[in-house]
């Protein structure tokens, strides 16, 4: 299968199942799709000929590369993707998704998928409350800073104070 390669895409290292997660990823997401499989055409250190080496895909329109690289490198918080939400339905959504399926849950909206990338499910009424500056935002950022995932109408009534 033939591909039009990005000028610039994500690398994510995977130990062995880019696919699986590209696939979740696109189920998951609008605007996410796995674009293609590449096979090893030969013995490497992870794996064999024949292994799904990398996987093309793409998160919310984000060019990314999956790559099965072996366990010897773990993801880092100091990744993630930050998702934009409209509503609490939507932020709800995508956190259970994640969390749901073998993830972790932190704090401040921040959460982990199964392989070990970090996602921020971040509702658009916390960033805007934060950009207002001002007693809106310390009251925002005050309330965003007791939760795990964020609760809208906690986060609407912190900015009318």
């Amino acid at each position: 299968m033939k591909t039009t390669t990005p000028k610039n895409a994500v690398c994510l290292w995977y130990d062995k199942d880019a696919l699986e997660a590209a696939r979740f990823y696109a189920a998951t997401f609008p605007d996410s799709a796995v674009k293609a499989v590449h096979h090893a055409p030969g013995d490497y250190p992870s794996g064999k000929e024949g292994d799904v080496l990398t996987v093309e895909f793409t998160v919310m329109g984000i060019p990314c590369l999956g790559l099965n690289g072996g366990p010897q490198i773990r993801h880092s918080i100091a990744f993630s993707f930050q998702v934009a939400t409209d509503s609490q339905e939507e932020t709800d959504r995508y956190w259970n998704a994640v969390v749901g399926n073998g993830g972790e849950a932190s704090e401040c909206g921040w959460c982990q998928d199964r392989w070990g990338i970090s996602w921020q499910i971040t509702p658009r009424v916390l960033t805007e409350a934060i950009a207002a500056g001002g007693g809106e935002a310390k009251r925002a950022f005050a309330a965003m800073m007791e939760m795990g995932k964020i609760d809208v109408a906690k986060i609407e009534a912190a900015r009318r104070g």
